[in-house]
Protein backbone atom coordinates (compact mmCIF):
# COMPACT_ATOMS: atom_id res chain seq x y z
CA UNK A 1 0.00 0.00 0.00
CA UNK A 2 1.49 3.83 -1.28
CA UNK A 3 2.05 6.12 1.12
CA UNK A 4 0.21 9.50 1.57
CA UNK A 5 2.04 12.36 -0.22
CA UNK A 6 2.16 14.80 2.84
CA UNK A 7 3.03 11.41 4.86
CA UNK A 8 6.16 11.34 2.59
CA UNK A 9 6.83 15.33 2.57
CA UNK A 10 6.83 14.97 6.65
CA UNK A 11 9.28 12.39 6.73
CA UNK A 12 11.86 13.01 4.11
CA UNK A 13 11.84 16.93 4.49
CA UNK A 14 9.91 18.18 6.57
CA UNK A 15 10.88 16.24 9.77
CA UNK A 16 14.76 16.82 9.11
CA UNK A 17 14.41 20.70 8.63
CA UNK A 18 12.09 21.14 12.10
CA UNK A 19 15.26 19.44 13.91
CA UNK A 20 17.63 22.14 12.62
CA UNK A 21 15.07 24.98 13.14
CA UNK A 22 13.48 23.75 16.45
CA UNK A 23 16.80 22.87 17.67
CA UNK A 24 15.39 19.47 18.89
CA UNK A 25 18.30 17.55 20.43
CA UNK A 26 15.87 14.27 20.65
CA UNK A 27 14.33 12.55 17.50
CA UNK A 28 11.22 11.91 19.32
CA UNK A 29 10.78 15.84 20.35
CA UNK A 30 9.79 16.88 16.78
CA UNK A 31 6.19 18.10 16.66
CA UNK A 32 4.21 15.88 14.14
CA UNK A 33 0.39 15.88 13.34
CA UNK A 34 -1.32 13.24 15.72
CA UNK A 35 -5.09 13.66 14.43
CA UNK A 36 -7.68 15.86 12.71
CA UNK A 37 -11.34 15.93 14.14
CA UNK A 38 -13.78 17.18 11.62
CA UNK A 39 -16.93 18.29 13.56
CA UNK A 40 -20.30 19.38 11.77
CA UNK A 41 -23.35 20.72 13.94
CA UNK A 42 -26.60 21.71 13.78
CA UNK A 43 -29.72 23.86 15.25
CA UNK A 44 -32.39 22.09 16.55
CA UNK A 45 -34.78 22.75 14.18
CA UNK A 46 -33.61 20.51 11.46
CA UNK A 47 -35.44 17.52 10.46
CA UNK A 48 -34.05 13.80 10.21
CA UNK A 49 -33.71 13.64 6.33
CA UNK A 50 -31.27 17.11 6.62
CA UNK A 51 -29.55 15.54 9.76
CA UNK A 52 -29.01 11.81 7.59
CA UNK A 53 -27.38 14.22 4.54
CA UNK A 54 -25.65 15.66 6.86
CA UNK A 55 -23.73 13.03 7.90
CA UNK A 56 -23.96 11.14 4.66
CA UNK A 57 -22.03 14.07 3.53
CA UNK A 58 -19.52 14.58 6.27
CA UNK A 59 -18.74 10.46 5.61
CA UNK A 60 -18.37 11.31 1.78
CA UNK A 61 -15.64 13.87 2.89
CA UNK A 62 -13.73 11.84 5.45
CA UNK A 63 -14.00 8.71 3.98
CA UNK A 64 -14.91 7.24 7.49
CA UNK A 65 -18.70 6.80 9.28
CA UNK A 66 -19.29 9.82 11.85
CA UNK A 67 -20.10 9.26 15.22
CA UNK A 68 -23.74 11.16 16.25
CA UNK A 69 -22.84 13.79 18.94
CA UNK A 70 -26.13 14.08 21.32
CA UNK A 71 -27.21 16.73 23.69
CA UNK A 72 -26.22 16.20 27.51
CA UNK A 73 -28.82 18.39 28.83
CA UNK A 74 -31.98 19.88 28.01
CA UNK A 75 -31.87 23.70 26.81
CA UNK A 76 -35.48 25.09 26.84
CA UNK A 77 -34.46 28.45 25.04
CA UNK A 78 -32.79 27.00 22.25
CA UNK A 79 -35.65 24.29 21.97
CA UNK A 80 -33.07 21.25 23.03
CA UNK A 81 -34.09 18.02 24.94
CA UNK A 82 -31.41 15.44 26.95
CA UNK A 83 -29.98 12.78 24.20
CA UNK A 84 -31.38 15.03 21.04
CA UNK A 85 -28.63 14.56 17.89
CA UNK A 86 -26.68 17.18 17.60
CA UNK A 87 -23.94 16.88 15.21
CA UNK A 88 -21.23 14.59 13.93
CA UNK A 89 -17.79 13.86 14.05
CA UNK A 90 -15.28 12.00 12.63
CA UNK A 91 -12.05 11.46 14.26
CA UNK A 92 -8.91 10.86 11.45
CA UNK A 93 -5.44 9.34 12.28
CA UNK A 94 -2.76 8.16 10.28
CA UNK A 95 -2.90 7.63 6.60
CA UNK A 96 -6.82 8.73 6.34
CA UNK A 97 -5.81 11.84 8.14
CA UNK A 98 -2.81 12.95 5.96
CA UNK A 99 -5.49 12.06 2.54
CA UNK A 100 -8.14 14.31 4.50
CA UNK A 101 -5.12 17.15 5.24
CA UNK A 102 -3.66 16.88 1.51
CA UNK A 103 -7.80 17.34 -0.45
CA UNK A 104 -7.95 19.74 2.14
CA UNK A 105 -4.84 21.75 1.56
CA UNK A 106 -4.32 21.29 -2.07
CA UNK A 107 -8.12 21.27 -3.11
CA UNK A 108 -10.65 22.62 -1.04
CA UNK A 109 -8.62 25.86 0.57
CA UNK A 110 -8.00 27.19 -3.14
CA UNK A 111 -11.68 27.03 -4.05
CA UNK A 112 -12.98 29.44 -1.39
CA UNK A 113 -13.51 32.50 -2.78
CA UNK A 114 -11.61 35.37 -2.07
CA UNK A 115 -9.38 33.24 -0.12
CA UNK A 116 -5.88 35.16 1.42
CA UNK A 117 -4.71 32.26 3.63
CA UNK A 118 -5.54 31.39 6.96
CA UNK A 119 -5.37 32.82 10.27
CA UNK A 120 -2.13 32.52 12.82
CA UNK A 121 -4.16 33.03 15.46
CA UNK A 122 -5.99 30.28 15.56
CA UNK A 123 -3.89 28.15 17.65
CA UNK A 124 -5.39 27.15 21.33
CA UNK A 125 -1.72 27.93 23.42
CA UNK A 126 -1.07 23.96 23.46
CA UNK A 127 0.08 23.45 19.60
CA UNK A 128 -3.37 22.93 18.62
CA UNK A 129 -4.97 24.47 15.43
CA UNK A 130 -8.58 24.72 14.91
CA UNK A 131 -9.97 26.17 11.38
CA UNK A 132 -13.82 26.92 10.55
CA UNK A 133 -15.07 26.16 7.00
CA UNK A 134 -18.26 27.78 5.95
CA UNK A 135 -19.41 25.09 3.92
CA UNK A 136 -19.39 21.81 2.56
CA UNK A 137 -19.13 22.25 -1.05
CA UNK A 138 -15.14 23.38 -1.00
CA UNK A 139 -14.51 19.63 -0.85
CA UNK A 140 -14.40 17.59 -4.32
CA UNK A 141 -16.76 14.43 -2.91
CA UNK A 142 -20.01 17.04 -2.49
CA UNK A 143 -22.27 17.59 -5.88
CA UNK A 144 -23.17 21.26 -5.15
CA UNK A 145 -26.02 20.27 -7.20
CA UNK A 146 -27.50 18.08 -4.12
CA UNK A 147 -27.07 20.42 -1.60
CA UNK A 148 -29.92 21.46 -0.08
CA UNK A 149 -28.87 23.70 3.40
CA UNK A 150 -25.00 24.48 3.50
CA UNK A 151 -22.99 23.51 6.46
CA UNK A 152 -20.26 24.60 8.21
CA UNK A 153 -17.41 22.09 9.53
CA UNK A 154 -14.82 23.03 12.65
CA UNK A 155 -11.76 21.06 11.67
CA UNK A 156 -9.09 20.87 14.48
CA UNK A 157 -5.72 19.32 13.96
CA UNK A 158 -3.88 18.00 16.71
CA UNK A 159 -0.09 18.33 16.92
CA UNK A 160 2.63 17.30 19.21
CA UNK A 161 4.21 20.08 19.51
CA UNK A 162 4.25 21.95 23.17
CA UNK A 163 4.08 25.53 22.08
CA UNK A 164 2.22 27.33 18.99
CA UNK A 165 5.51 28.43 17.86
CA UNK A 166 6.39 25.11 17.42
CA UNK A 167 3.29 23.64 15.32
CA UNK A 168 2.96 26.59 13.25
CA UNK A 169 6.83 26.08 12.06
CA UNK A 170 5.43 22.32 11.64
CA UNK A 171 2.21 23.30 9.89
CA UNK A 172 4.55 25.71 7.83
CA UNK A 173 6.63 23.48 6.45
CA UNK A 174 3.64 20.75 5.64
CA UNK A 175 2.16 23.41 3.34
CA UNK A 176 -0.22 25.24 5.27
CA UNK A 177 -1.23 28.30 3.65
CA UNK A 178 -1.31 31.02 6.37
CA UNK A 179 -1.77 35.00 5.17
CA UNK A 180 0.56 37.19 5.95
Amino acid sequence: MKTARLADKYRNEVHGTLVKELGCENVMEVPAIKKIVVNMSTDTSVDKDQFKQMTDELALITGQKPVITKARKSVSNFKLREGMPIGAKVTLRGRSMYEFLDRLLYVALPRIRDFRGISRKAFDGRGNYNLGLNEQSYFPEIDPDRIKRNQGMDITIVTSAKTDADALALLKHMGFPFEN
